[in-house]
């Protein structure tokens, strides 16, 4: 029994994380981690393969991550751990299972600070030539790294202070669009709904498939789970911050898109659909000549908010990624004395943060231009993405309504509507998506067969208190 006492009195001697996070830094993390600006960098890819309908699409996708949504919600409300995904699917279904529910989050994560830190390095090296581009890439995965270490709350007044820059761009946008669209009269009657649903360009396959890329508009939403423990009363304001964020990020899509539409027509082809975006927005306001130069207004701007975008977005998900770690090595799936550290200075799991940023250096220096480009990445992110969403969904069908004493609609119906939706997205990504995919979860597989003797060894799991 004293053997007992004292290991308790140990494990609570151990710094941890501290509660710091409030509903609104919550939903200004997943905000920034999903970006205001999401649809405006896949926008042409939309309208191209939806034949126009972009605002249907995307909220469409809004819908169905809602669903998921709710799921992760009322998961973290039962565990409020910073295991996340990972903790609900190995507790309410089986180790195992958590654990390659794990394995594909810590790809997904890993991959989006990647992606943005070289999406990052490119754009400043257009602004900026003189510096080589793998400076700039060691520039962005060096300061991801060094923010992340300064503290979850150094981390919270940066979103604010980017969520508000950002906001402030989407204002001029809208200002400057409205001021276009209102000043060209238009005599058709369906001029403002065309963007909804256009008769004469409307097919169902081409929409659901614009709907299955539109959902990487929502990626990222998931993240706020992994911040349980840092949150105040995490049982209420993790499943309203998560749902929150969905919707606010699928409004505000939807309107950026919108007025997109109206300004330029889906019967207009672009001259490259991965900039469609910043087309229009040189179409809404015309180029001037500065000290004999052309310039866009509105277009670099939008480049500039989009750059910032990506910045948050990268350092987000890298604290995300490090606090899944913690999470996947406090309870014994990866080295518990590396993954499961916490820094008594700053409370954060300093190893895990500089591990994800090693990563990050080594790909985006070495690899990132040979193998991964911005759409296999993209499809690689919902690769681990969608097998996370559809394990969360499954453990919340499990806990709310298989083992529920009472069998209600209420606790059946978001849970598999969520999982059979991500299942269809999952089984239509592209083959080397699933191909690399695929040998990631192999790998992390035989890790995880090598680390617990075939997963006989038990896995450890702590619900800390609020």
């Amino acid at each position: 029994m004293s053997g007992e006492s004292e290991s308790s009195q140990r494990t609570s001697s151990q710094p941890g994380l501290r509660r710091s996070l409030t509903l609104w830094d919550l939903i200004l993390y997943g905000v920034i981690v999903i970006q205001p600006v999401a649809p405006m960098s896949v926008y042409g890819v939309l309208s191209d393969r939806g034949h126009g309908h972009v605002v249907t699409a995307i909220l469409l996708a809004m819908v169905a991550m809602l669903f998921t949504g709710i799921s992760y919600g009322r998961m973290a409300r039962a565990y409020p751990s910073a295991g996340s995904a990972f903790t609900y699917v190995a507790q309410e279904i089986n180790p195992a299972l958590g654990y390659v529910t794990g394995w594909s989050m810590v790809m997904d994560y890993m991959l989006n600070p990647l992606i943005c830190t070289i999406w990052c390095a490119g754009v400043s090296h257009d602004f900026a030539p003189g510096v080589p581009l793998w400076g700039w890439k060691i520039f962005f995965a060096v300061t991801f790294t060094l923010l992340n270490i300064r503290g979850v709350k150094t981390s919270a007044r940066i979103n604010a202070t980017m969520g508000a820059g950002m906001g402030a761009v989407v204002v001029v946008i809208f200002v400057a669009a409205a001021r276009y669209i209102f000043g060209h009269p238009h005599s058709d009657p369906s001029f403002f709904t065309r963007p909804f649903y256009d008769p004469s360009m409307f097919d169902a396959k081409a929409l659901f498939g614009a709907t299955s890329i539109a959902v990487l508009t929502y990626i990222g939403f998931d993240g706020i789970s992994t911040l349980s423990e840092e949150a105040k009363n995490p049982r209420r304001n993790i499943m309203y911050a998560t749902v929150l964020t969905c919707a606010v990020v699928g409004v505000l899509s939807a309107m950026e898109v919108y007025i997109a539409q109206l300004v330029w027509p889906a019967s207009v082809p672009f001259a490259n659909v991965d900039t469609a975006y910043v087309q229009v927005m040189g179409q809404v306001w015309p180029s001037l000549q500065i000290f004999g130069h052309v310039v866009a207004p509105l277009a670099v701007l939008v480049g500039a908010t989009l750059l910032l975008a990506n910045f948050g977005s990268g350092m987000g998900a890298q604290l995300g990624a490090a606090r899944l770690l913690y999470g996947m090595g406090r309870s014994n799936a990866l080295p518990k004395s590396f993954f499961g550290a916490i820094d008594p200075k700053h409370h954060v799991p300093r190893n895990n943060v500089i591990f994800v940023g090693l990563i990050v250096l080594i790909g985006c220096v070495h690899f990132g231009p040979y193998f991964i480009s911005y759409g296999l990445g993209a499809e690689m992110l919902n690769f681990g993405a969608l097998i996370a969403f559809m394990g969360v969904n499954a453990a919340a069908f499990m806990r709310y309504f298989v083992r529920a004493a009472e069998k209600k609609a209420w606790n059946f119906i978001p849970p598999v509507a969520g999982f059979f939706i991500c299942l269809a997205l999952w089984l239509n990504l592209s083959r080397p998506a699933i191909i690399v995919g695929s040998i990631w979860m192999t790998l992390g597989i035989l890790f995880g067969i090598w680390k617990t003797n075939w997963f006989r060894k038990p896995l450890s799991f702590e619900v800390p208190a609020e």
